[in-house]
């Protein structure tokens, strides 16, 4: 048999499934092998933020929404943490092979572009779904805080998870060294992430902050994440569900995009 016909016989009809489920292995066992730096720490972080943010402005700030502030913060600084978490997985991932010059192994197997995407995004979002598990068992135990509608928190954390994945996707392939990482990463995502409600309310803000704020796809995502935890949200959970979809499957399509054309990762 050649090896073309391997390759074909591999693919268990029109999906690798082995190699998809591979790739999404090793993803996982990534994370998994350091759990200290990838689950422990974000929980300690987490951690750390609410208690700053109450000791320092919560007894003066009184109630947002009509929920103390602590409890306010608390589903967007999951949600923030998830969101980091996911987007470190999948740059790190692309830079340190293209560093490592290994990114060969991942490019050689018969996966497709979209089997690649899904591979890489099902570390993301494993590694964000724990993260999110983790602290929403800290904030269960330590402030009481439940979830009122856990469909709508699952379905805004798993599209966080994956719309962070495919952006470390694209930025990871953009990236050819570490501080070019480093540039996204404190210029674009830290940004977005911390102008995007987690710690106020978008109505507190004046029109023009506002309305740069309603263009933020991170906005509809702890926006969201908050609906589903505490029952409040500044937009309806229905629009930011379609915008998150929406800017998940366009960020989703250019990392495609970017793999089919082996943008900056075939010399």
């Amino acid at each position: 048999m050649t090896g073309k016909s391997d390759m074909g016989a591999r693919r268990f009809g029109a999906i690798n499934w082995l190699g998809l489920y591979t790739l999404a292995s090793r993803e996982v066992q990534r994370f998994l092998a350091v759990w200290t730096q990838t689950l422990m720490a974000p929980l300690v972080t987490a951690g750390l933020f609410l208690m700053i943010f109450s000791i320092a402005i919560g007894p003066r700030r009184g109630d947002v929404m009509g929920v103390d502030f602590t409890t306010f913060i608390a589903p967007g600084i999951l949600m923030m943490t998830v969101i980091q978490n996911a987007f470190a997985n999948t740059s790190s991932s692309i830079v340190i092979s293209k560093v490592q010059g290994n990114i060969v192994d991942t490019l050689m197997p018969p996966l497709s572009p979209a089997e690649l995407v899904f591979g890489y995004l099902a570390g993301a979002v494993g590694r964000g779904l724990l993260v999110a598990l983790a602290i929403g068992l800290g904030l269960l135990m330590f402030l009481g805080i439940g979830v009122q509608h856990p469909i709508w928190a699952l379905v805004f954390v798993i599209l966080g998870a994956a719309f962070l994945g495919g952006l470390g996707i694209v930025a990871g392939i953009f990236a050819n060294k570490f501080d070019q990482m480093a540039a996204i990463t404190n210029f674009i995502v830290t940004p977005l992430a911390f102008l995007s409600g987690t710690f106020y309310s978008v109505q507190a803000l004046p029109p023009v902050l506002r309305t740069f704020t309603q263009f933020n796809p991170i906005f509809y995502l702890i926006d969201g994440v908050r609906f589903g935890v505490l029952g409040v949200s500044d937009a309806s959970p229905w629009l930011g569900l379609c915008v998150a979809s929406f800017a998940t499957l366009t960020i989703c399509l250019i990392a495609w995009g970017m793999f089919s054309r082996g943008y900056r990762l075939k010399a």
